[in-house]
């Protein structure tokens, strides 16, 4: 099962030729969701070989215009290559009036469905969720109401010791209780124990974004033992008194979450345009957390 992430837009606020504004791809299991849809961002899916119509799911952080000025062309694009297949678009509830605004302007209507998940929580809530993973939304501070994801799998099931199995004639019907983790027992009142015919499953892998958000230790539980973290740094501390004012993180900040949340690997993104090198952005933040990335678009991680 693969779970990958790949950095459309790494860039915060002003598009520079490097860097496109917020946006992700995750696969995560088969399920193909878009994190975040800035200017640009079909392009950039075209750019990095993703196809658009694989896409079902996407999540949209706030409604300040680098996060989701690209998700009307990204839609009409779906409807003009024959998209049927619905999409889920989880959002700030005002994105709903502004798509359908957009709509009537032009006279033009999708010929696929499109769901609309409204978010307006106070504490982390699941809004997506299936056999194989789970999507929780989680609230941040910045000057909107603007959220964080995490992707989560399900639990794995326990791989199966077939040939004990049968060297002990134990009855396939105890084959879904092993998976689960259960013991059991057979009709004679024979009990077999779970862990003799099983392995350990494989650790449930999660992806956690932060997007804009002032340095906010809320979210460290939200967050907890993620494998990988994105979070905001879009500036260093020599400019940590327009973080403050803008309600932005610097890199070091985002590194004292990591190191809070004992997540696995922190990545950086949001870098402000004013920076042409993140060499500070990377060194302030391993200074705190060293197993730490300062990601550029069209970057893929394997979680």
């Amino acid at each position: 099962m693969s779970f990958e992430l790949t950095i459309l837009g790494s860039g915060a606020a002003l598009p520079t030729g490097k860097r496109n504004p917020a946006a992700q791809y995750v696969n995560c299991n088969e399920r193909h969701i878009l994190i975040d849809c800035g200017e640009g961002t079909q392009n950039q899916l075209r750019r990095f070989g993703i196809k658009i119509q694989k896409i079902r799911h996407i999540l949209i952080s706030h409604l300040h215009g680098d996060h989701f000025f690209g998700l009307a062309g990204l839609l009409s694009t779906m409807n003009l290559l024959g998209r049927t297949q619905g999409v889920t678009l989880y959002a700030p509830p005002l994105l709903k009036d502004i798509i359908e605004l957009q709509l009537k302007a032009s006279g033009f209507y999708y010929q696929f469905k499109v769901d609309f998940v409204p978010l307006e929580m106070t504490s982390m809530q699941k809004i997506m969720e299936d056999k194989l993973i789970e999507i929780h939304a989680f609230p941040m501070k910045h000057r909107i109401p603007t959220y964080g994801f995490v992707i989560r799998e399900k639990p794995r099931e326990r791989p199966i010791l077939g040939e004990e199995l049968r060297q002990d004639g134990v009855s396939l019907q105890a084959v879904p209780f092993f998976r689960k983790g259960i013991d059991y027992k057979d009709e004679k009142g024979k009990l077999f124990r779970a862990e003799d015919y099983t392995l350990a499953p494989k650790k449930a892998r999660s992806y956690a974004y932060c997007s804009d958000t002032a340095y906010y230790e809320p979210l460290i539980e939200c967050v907890k033992e993620s494998d990988l973290l994105y979070h905001e740094a879009t500036f260093i501390e020599r400019h940590k008194d327009r973080a403050k004012s803008t309600l932005h993180s610097t890199a070091m900040e985002a590194a004292h979450i990591a190191q809070k949340a004992g997540v696995g690997k922190l990545i950086l993104g949001h870098i402000s345009s004013r920076y042409e090198n993140t060499d500070p952005h990377l060194s302030e933040a391993k200074s705190v957390f060293e197993n730490t990335l300062v990601v550029e678009d069209g970057m893929s991680f394997e979680i």
